[in-house]
């Protein structure tokens, strides 16, 4: 039934809490912003920063775009990779290579980072492209990010019932049915309580492995 499968990064394949949160205080701190606690920063996993610096701290649109380059300076150079990939993940994707399926990345950190962080992980291999925003103000929305695999894929018209995107925010399912492409959730990621339900996401994994059920049918 499902033969493109579009995974989101953060939350979903790899566990980047400790890296993204360690570079938004730091981008915080260098915005004179003071100092924020850890625990009220998950929310910036997963939509663009730009909005979430805004929409949770006040700062204007300049202010953001600053802060935002604040965070890619250190996260080049460190935040990266204060991350690790979550238990049963490279079993999912090994399965799911071994039942011919045709996997892709469509997350909203930038593509040469996704690009980085998987080869590190030795997860690359597994997807035939990895997509996301650039640095010049590609792809700004998730949306965006998945009409860009799907053209990549070549999956338009009636093909798009056989593509499925897997997250774990409600920018996942909001991106996936602008683009007329079902979506499950990953209900191990970032996502609030009832987060995944407000936005119309029936199928939940509580981890990875469970994908499986949900898409070898």
């Amino acid at each position: 039934m499902y033969k493109y499968i579009l995974f989101d990064l953060d939350g979903t394949l790899t566990d980047s809490a400790p890296g993204i949160i360690r570079c938004v205080q730091y981008a915080l701190e260098k915005c004179g912003k003071g100092s924020w606690d850890a625990a009220d920063l998950f929310r910036f996993i997963g939509p663009p920063l730009t909005e979430s610096f805004q929409k949770f701290c006040g700062m204007t649109a300049a202010e953001a775009d600053t802060g935002l380059e604040y965070y890619r300076e250190r996260f080049a150079r460190v935040g990266m990779y204060e991350n690790s990939v979550y238990d049963g993940v490279p079993e999912l994707l090994q399965t799911l290579r071994q039942a011919n399926k045709t996997l892709a990345v469509a997350t909203s950190k930038p593509q040469l980072y996704a690009e980085k962080i998987l080869e590190h992980f030795g997860l690359s291999g597994y997807f035939v492209t990895i997509a996301g925003p650039g640095f010049n103000g590609e792809l700004p929305t998730k949306a965006d990010v998945i009409t860009e695999v799907l053209r990549r894929l070549d999956v338009a018209g009636s093909a798009k019932a056989s593509a499925v995107m897997l997250g774990d925010r409600e920018h996942d399912a909001i991106g996936a049915q602008q683009n007329g492409i079902e979506v499950f959730g990953a209900g191990y990621g970032y996502s609030a309580p009832g987060e995944l339900a407000a936005a119309d996401i029936s199928k939940i994994a509580a981890q990875p492995t469970d994908f499986a059920r949900f898409l070898l049918k």
